[in-house]
């Protein structure tokens, strides 16, 4: 159904949950009528709320523009159309940057993740943009940053949707990290109106978006619990392919992974593995092949500890073999502590 955009882009800044906005139009039949019931007080939100619903709509317009962003609604120009198509579709998006044009996969995980992890969806982000999909995350700490970092060493734009206004960067530390993705062509979305605050009600509503973009979902590493397993359950009940990176058994940042694959999502092991698979879900990569996707992409190394667990039960054994291999150039310690192929290659 096609609404007044002038009474969305009004509703839009009162901020409210996008699973309210929904039922209240649903309930009302227009946005309008929503409106008026806020005017009149039938219906109680804060007094700022209020006050942001009375600000005409081209006085919004003009404040977006000067500002930079976007006002999209469904059927209008800009509007992801697979976002329309889900059965909790936003009435409104925010937008910087853009637009959108391709096929994304969305690479996602815990905030509390390993180095390991971390350079895994670097190599991840990096791969598929190579591959020609847009990479789609949250920009958070964790995984989903160094997904988003990885994606900018390739030629695809991604995508970053926040749980905060698109002019609201959270984490602040990932400022540049944003302001480098609208640099290359990417976007930032939001149901949030501009200068919201990163409450926590507004990030299981945004992980809908992620997983609804995305052709398919890669979980790099994630908990027991947490925003990357609640992307994952949404999903699937998109109808996409879940991809999981398998850990060890009992690390904390490794469970959901082993849990959504013991559950049937499709296990991967490194850039080309994922490459391939995506291939076959979604279709043959836009850009590059798997191996030339892959190639070149920095390999994830193992932390120390682990790669001497792998050499044998002796620790001083290992000690002495792992100096022996980086005597001879085969193995490097980069500075994150973890052992990489050297320039002699391993």
């Amino acid at each position: 159904m096609t609404y007044d955009p002038d009474a969305l882009i009004r509703l839009a800044h009162v901020g409210m949950h996008p699973d309210r906005v929904r039922k209240l139009v649903t309930k009302a039949g227009t946005p309008t009528r929503i409106l008026r019931k806020i005017e009149s007080g039938e219906l109680s939100v804060p007094a700022s709320a209020r006050e942001a619903a009375s600000v005409p709509a081209d006085e919004r317009r003009e404040q977006l523009r000067r500002a930079g962003i976007e006002f999209l609604v469904p059927g209008g120009s800009g509007f992801p159309v697979r976002l329309g198509e889900l059965d909790d579709a936003p009435l409104f998006l925010f937008q910087r940057g853009g637009p959108f044009e391709g096929t994304a996969v969305a690479i996602v995980g815990t905030r509390a993740c390993t180095t390991y992890g971390r350079r895994l969806a670097e190599r991840y982000g990096e791969a598929v943009s190579r591959a020609g999909w847009w990479v789609a995350s949250g920009l958070a700490k964790g995984i989903d940053g160094a997904a988003h970092a990885g994606s900018l060493r390739g030629p695809t734009p991604g995508i970053a949707v926040l749980g905060s206004g698109v002019d609201v960067w959270y984490p602040s530390r990932h400022r540049d990290l944003g302001t480098s993705l609208l640099e290359t062509g990417g976007a930032v979305w939001s149901e949030a109106p501009p200068g919201a605050r990163p409450l926590g009600w507004r990030f299981p509503p945004r992980n809908r978006l992620i997983s609804g973009i995305a052709h398919a979902v890669v979980i790099v590493e994630a908990g027991a619990k947490g925003g990357a397993l609640v992307t994952a359950r949404m999903a699937l009940d998109q109808g996409r392919d879940i991809f999981a990176t398998p850990g060890d058994v009992g690390r904390p940042s490794s469970v959901g992974c082993n849990l959504l694959i013991r559950d049937g999502a499709f296990p991967v092991l490194d850039a080309d593995d994922l490459v391939e698979n995506l291939e076959l879900s979604i279709g043959p990569a836009p850009g590059a092949t798997a191996s030339e996707a892959a190639a070149g992409v920095s390999d994830p190394g193992l932390p120390v500890a682990e790669y001497l667990a792998a050499l044998g039960d002796d620790p001083v054994a290992g000690m002495a073999e792992l100096g022996r291999l980086m005597a001879q150039g085969a193995v490097t310690i980069d500075g994150d502590g973890m052992v990489v192929a050297g320039p002699g290659g391993a």
